[in-house]
C-alpha cells in the first residue's frame, strides 16, 4: 500500500512543471528509448539500426514550385536534370518506375530501416563505408564477383558515385529502407547543431 502511494505521488510529481521533474523525465525518456525501445525495434526489424536519420542532402530531389510549398519532391523534374548520368549506364525511365522512394529522401528525415541483406537495383540502403556514420543511397547495380555480390551506388542527388559506393558488400549492408517519416527527425539534427555551438564556445 505505501508503495502505491509512493508511487502515486511519484507520478503526480513527474507530471508537474518543475525543473527537477522536467530534467527526470528527459532521463527516463532516454533510458527507455535507448534500452527498450530501440532494442525491441532491432529485433523486429533484424538490424542495429532501425531508424536512422538523413543528414545529408545527397537523396534530395527538386521540387515544383507548388511542390515547394508543402515540400514535396517531384520525380520528373529530378529525372528531367539527372537523366543523362543513368542514360550512359543504360538505366532508363521504365527501369525507375518502380523504385521505392522515388521522390528520394531529405535532410532530416527519419527512414525505418528493415535488415534486408540481399537488396535489389533500386532499393535504398544504408551501408557502412568508414564514414563518420552509414550512408543511405540507392543500389544503381548488383553484380557477383568471385560468387560474392557486390553492389554499387549514387545518390540521387549526387553528380556521381563516390570511390567508397563503387563495391559495396553484403557484410557492409545495414539494411534497406522500409519507411520514410518526413522532417522529424530535425528535432535531433537541431539539437546536435546547439551543442556544437555549445562546445565552440
Amino acid at each position: 500500500m505505501v508503495l502505491k502511494e509512493n508511487i502515486r505521488k511519484f507520478w503526480n510529481w513527474l507530471k508537474g512543471d518543475s525543473f527537477g521533474s522536467w530534467i527526470v523525465s528527459i532521463a527516463i525518456a532516454f533510458v527507455f528509448v535507448k534500452f527498450i525501445f530501440f532494442p525491441v525495434l532491432s529485433l523486429i526489424f533484424a538490424t542495429s539500426l532501425p531508424l536512422v536519420v538523413v543528414e545529408s542532402g545527397s537523396m534530395h530531389h527538386p521540387e515544383t514550385f507548388a511542390g515547394g510549398i508543402i515540400g514535396i519532391s517531384d520525380f520528373n523534374v529530378w529525372y528531367a536534370n539527372a537523366r543523362g548520368w543513368y542514360d550512359e549506364r543504360n538505366i532508363s525511365l521504365n527501369d525507375m518506375e518502380d523504385w521505392g522512394f522515388k521522390n528520394g529522401m531529405d535532410k532530416g528525415d527519419i527512414i525505418l530501416v528493415y535488415g534486408k541483406k540481399n537488396p535489389e537495383v533500386g532499393d535504398v540502403i544504408i551501408f557502412e563505408a568508414d564514414q563518420k556514420y552509414p550512408i543511405i543511397h540507392r543500389v544503381i547495380s548488383k553484380t557477383s564477383i568471385n560468387g560474392e555480390i557486390v553492389y554499387e551506388t549514387k545518390g540521387d542527388n549526387n553528380n556521381g558515385q563516390l570511390s567508397f559506393e563503387k563495391e559495396v558488400t553484403q557484410d557492409e549492408v545495414i539494411g534497406s529502407s522500409l519507411l520514410r517519416i518526413p522532417k522529424l527527425g530535425w528535432i535531433k539534427l537541431g539539437l546536435v547543431e546547439v551543442l556544437k555551438v555549445i562546445k565552440g564556445n
